[in-house]
Parts: structure tokens; C-alpha cells; sequence
């Protein structure tokens, strides 16, 4: 069996994969207790400086990521076009323009989803970004190809 889509990046799509890459590791979860304490600080003691502290720290983050995501999709050369993929049993090829990159199933790190995306992390930060608009009716396919060659525990996807 053998699937092939392309898909192209945008800000939007780049937003939900930071989002979700921040917010499901330790500094993320960090970040977001820390500044609920804060605030919680805020309500416990009336300082107003906790309170400030505490809606920076939960607004930096996300807002950070907003611009961030917004500079990436316009000066990465690789989201100005769309990315060609091919899955197979052997693994995922991604093509754009005369460059391309083969990554074994067995190398894959994890494969998780979002709202918006199906993410298959090719390193610890780095990974496929298939957003499921772009996949539209091959969407279960491409679940269904994951979900096959990569063992259960490695793959948290939800339709």
C-alpha cells in the first residue's frame, strides 16, 4: 500500500503544532503552573505584582509562539510551496522541488494529533506537520498507514 498528498504549511497550521509541542513538555507545563500560582498568589494576597508576574508569564508564552509561528511561515523557503509526500511500508518520503528526505518507520519517534493536524515526529523537535484539511479524504488512510508501522505506544491519535 502506498499514499501520496501534499501539504501545504502555514502560520495557522505552524501556531497549533508550537502550541501543542510547548504545551505537552515539562517547561511548558512549567510555565503554565507558575504562572497560575502566581495569579492564585494574586487572589490570595491581593499583591498586584503577582498578579501582573502571573498574566505575563501565561500571555508571553502563547503570544511569543503567535509571532514566532507568523516569521517562520513567511522566511522558512519551505513553506513557500507545498511539501509531496509518499508513505509506504518502508517508511516517508517528503520531496519539494529536487530535494528529498527518507525517514524508516522505525525511526519515527512518536505520532500525535491536534485539532487541526496529524504529527509525526521525525527527531525530538522536529517532525511532519499533515494538516487535516489538506488531507481531506485520505485522512483515515494516513492514520490508519501510522497506526500500522508504528508500534501502539508510540502513537496517540484521535479523529
Amino acid at each position: 500500500m502506498e499514499m501520496e498528498f501534499d501539504v501545504k504549511i502555514n502560520a495557522g497550521i505552524l501556531y497549533d503544532y508550537m502550541l501543542h509541542h510547548t504545551y505537552t513538555s515539562f517547561a511548558g507545563i512549567l510555565g503554565t503552573v507558575v504562572g497560575a500560582l502566581m495569579i492564585l498568589g494574586f487572589a490570595m494576597g491581593g499583591h498586584a505584582l503577582y498578579l501582573i508576574a502571573g498574566v505575563i508569564i501565561l500571555v508571553y508564552q502563547p503570544g511569543s509562539l503567535f509571532l514566532k509561528s507568523k516569521q517562520q511561515a513567511l522566511a522558512n523557503p519551505a513553506f513557500k510551496q507545498p511539501l509531496h509526500y509518499k508513505m509506504n511500508e518502508e517508511g516517508v518520503e517528503v520531496s519539494q522541488g529536487e530535494a528529498h528526505e527518507f525517514q524508516k518507520w522505525e525511526d519515527m519517534v512518536k505520532a500525535v494529533s491536534t485539532g487541526r493536524s496529524i504529527i509525526l515526529y521525525t527527531g525530538r523537535v522536529n517532525a511532519s506537520i499533515f494538516p487535516r484539511r489538506e488531507l481531506g479524504d485520505q485522512l483515515s488512510g494516513v492514520v490508519e498507514m501510522i497506526s500500522t508501522h508504528m508500534p501502539a505506544k508510540k502513537v496517540n491519535i484521535r479523529m
